[in-house]
């Protein structure tokens, strides 16, 4: 069976990818909390962590363009978008924007996410 994450296929764009499937899972879980947000917190911290999961959805989606080679860089910034995402989300539990329960919901997608991106990661460094 092929790799979904190594097959290097120019101009296809598969969004098959499991890590895709669970980002996007993520944005649309955020995106129904967002609108809760007060205002305030809806337009700043809100939109970063909604722009932050739509970079991180363009970084995937661009690594599954790339060569194996090509790809580790933009899966690196991608995996960095996702510590930055995760400490923005701890602090909208912190200053109690989002209650326990979604944030523990937020923060089991995103270490889901970050273990695919790990071994996406390994795949692409260590394999030939």
């Amino acid at each position: 069976m092929p790799d979904s994450h190594t097959d290097f296929e120019p101009g296809r764009l598969n969004l098959d990818i499991p890590v895709f499937q669970r980002t996007y899972e993520l944005y649309k879980s955020f995106y129904q909390l967002v609108a809760h947000f007060p205002k305030k917190d809806r337009y700043a911290i809100g939109q970063r962590i909604e722009n932050g999961i739509l970079g991180l959805i363009e970084d995937i989606i661009t690594a599954s363009q790339l060569s194996k080679l090509e790809k580790v860089p933009t899966l690196q910034g991608a995996s960095i978008k996702l510590d930055v995402l995760k400490v923005l989300i701890r602090c909208c539990k912190d200053l109690k924007i989002i209650d326990n329960k979604n944030y523990l919901l937020l923060e089991s997608q995103l270490q889901e996410i970050g273990k695919m991106l790990g071994g996406w990661i390994k795949a692409s460094t260590y394999r030939t």
